[in-house]
């Protein structure tokens, strides 16, 4: 709406896709993704103490994959 207004210089293509969007509707049987936990300094601390990915999920209620990932940007810096 904001990108091709009514009479805006564009792409026919790219017109047509932006129209397509908008009018675009969530299905109502389309699952929602829930929200994120973020990790916490306190999180980080126990992880790291750990240094096992396996026992830190237990103690933390998160995933092994989740806890290897954070263990793994913790150790080298990565955001």
């Amino acid at each position: 709406m904001h990108l091709y207004y009514e009479d805006c210089l564009g792409l026919e293509r790219k017109k047509t896709k932006a129209s397509l969007i908008q009018a675009w509707i969530r299905p109502a049987d389309m699952r929602v993704a829930p929200p994120r936990r973020r990790w916490t300094p306190e999180d980080d601390e126990a992880l790291l103490r750990l240094n096992d990915a396996v026992s830190a999920s237990a103690e933390l209620d998160r995933t092994v994959q989740s806890c290897t990932m954070r263990l793994w940007r913790l150790r080298t810096g990565k955001p």
